[in-house]
């Protein structure tokens, strides 16, 4: 008996986003997105996976400064890491300023 109920909350739990979404009738909805809302959501969507992606970069950093160990071949590779990490922000805050100048000309 345990197993149905816990089969029929699963189920129903599953379902109901799908019930609750249903359309009764109507036409169904249309997605019309213009060129430009496209490039602005597709900017969007990078420029939170390039700062996910620094944040990461960065703590890789951080953890390879911090197990260095006094090493001086490590700590330079630490360094360059952070210093391509910088490098790597720089450039995509340029890419992210000339997307938005041309936007604002067009």
């Amino acid at each position: 008996m345990k197993k149905i109920v816990l089969s029929l909350i699963t189920i129903g739990s599953v379902a109901l986003p799908i019930i609750a979404l249903a359309q009764i009738g109507g036409t169904p909805p249309t997605i019309s997105l213009s060129l430009t809302q496209i490039g602005q959501k597709i900017a969007s969507a990078a420029w939170i996976v390039f700062t996910i992606f620094a944040v990461v970069m960065f703590v890789i950093a951080g953890i390879m400064f911090l197990t260095a160990s006094g090493d001086p071949e490590k700590i330079l590779k630490a360094r360059n890491a952070f210093l391509w990490g910088v490098a790597g922000i720089v450039v995509g805050i340029i890419a992210f300023t000339i997307i938005t100048v041309v936007r604002s000309i067009f």
